[in-house]
């Protein structure tokens, strides 16, 4: 995620219309489209087993086994033994990545990439109907691109979200306003932000297993049991509630990416791999916006909802992922991870300067 300014933003209300892009298990894609022996069967792309290497992705052939990003590649081979592993060719997915986001602004400049492979669209002020654009959009990635995408169209980014991760794979969705609560009702808690493997226990000790179980109950008696903050977003969500607008910054002030993790864990390597692909994303979003970085964030959330952050300033600028990733790895050494488990980790870089602009370079780089 980029946050900064442009001159230019969606507006909260009720006619709004966003779509969420999702490309389809794009890294596993990426190398079944490049290498048509792999088509059809279950590949991981991720680290060597042997070197406790994790799964970056895994495709849909995989998925049916059970295979999972984050999941230690030794695992997965338990689960899958005839499973096909790739290393990861992170600059195929980041050329990739910028043939998409050039698609997605053919239909408005009201487009914020999430990561290489998913983006949010506000074509509310586009004359042409949301789902039709969201057809179109899947078209030309599956025509120019080769690879398929699924899409949600909703009336705010929670649910189309949502309703682009229900399609799976190469699905469109669509939720009108008028059909928002009951396309939300039915589902699990666990559908909403927010709503990790802790989290979800809490709320199902309080017999919470759907949104409308939530939609329901008393925020306070809620708070009791989660934070206020926490309880409040999340009564607000089952309610379909959410004003977040599609922000496409240009005047970046800072470059980060952060994921809650689907279990809590305190795997070094699993973190590690999620690091090296943030890092891969910075990098891409660093060359997109000709910025160089000077300072390093680490962000880490444990299972008790307690975060820190870790940080480190270089005497030099930078603008690739080796960089990154290392210093990366050894804030991460300063953290409890390891010990503690983790259920959020987040990467960022600040001290961002134009690429053109002069910097003094050191003799002995870090």
């Amino acid at each position: 995620m980029v946050e900064g300014t442009r001159g230019g933003k969606s507006e909260p209300g009720p006619s709004r219309r966003i779509i969420h892009v999702d490309m389809d298990a794009f890294f596993a894609s990426v190398e079944q489209l490049d290498d048509p022996s792999l088509r059809g069967k279950p590949v991981a792309v991720g680290g060597d087993p042997a070197r406790r290497g994790v799964v970056a992705a895994a495709s849909y052939e995989a998925r049916v086994f059970g295979v999972r990003s984050a999941m230690p590649m030794s695992q997965a081979f338990r689960l899958c033994p005839r499973l096909l592993r790739v290393s990861p060719r992170l600059p195929r997915y980041v050329e990739i990545s910028r043939s998409i986001r050039s698609i997605l602004l053919r239909w408005t400049h009201l487009v914020e990439m999430l990561s290489l492979d998913e983006g949010y669209l506000d074509v509310s002020c586009h004359g042409d109907p949301a789902s039709e654009i969201a057809a179109r959009i899947k078209t030309a990635v599956r025509e120019e691109v080769g690879l398929t995408a699924s899409a949600g169209v909703g009336p705010s980014k929670l649910v189309a979200k949502i309703a682009s991760d229900m399609g799976k794979p190469d699905g469109l969705v669509v939720v009108r306003p008028s059909r928002v609560a009951g396309f939300l009702a039915p589902l699990p808690v666990s559908r909403l932000w927010g709503v990790g493997p802790v989290t979800g226990k809490k709320l199902e000790a309080l017999g919470i297993r759907t949104i409308s179980d939530l939609a329901v109950f008393p925020e306070r008696r809620l708070a009791g049991r989660l934070s206020a903050s926490l309880a409040a977003s999340l009564v607000r969500m089952a309610h379909g509630e959410d004003d977040r607008q599609v922000i496409p910054i240009r005047t970046t002030r800072s470059i980060s990416a952060e994921r809650t993790l689907p279990e809590d864990t305190r795997d070094i390597p699993a973190l590690a791999g999620l690091l090296d692909r943030f890092a891969c994303e910075i990098e891409a979003a660093l060359r997109d916006e000709k910025l160089r970085a000077k300072t390093i964030v680490l962000k880490i959330r444990y299972a008790d909802f307690t975060s820190l952050t870790r940080s480190r300033t270089l005497t030099t600028t930078f603008d690739d992922a080796r960089t990154l990733s290392r210093q990366a790895l050894l804030l991460l050494a300063r953290t409890g991870a390891g010990r503690r488990k983790v259920r959020l980790v987040g990467l960022g870089v600040t001290g961002l300067m134009k690429s053109h602009e002069p910097y003094q370079q050191t003799l002995f780089p870090p």
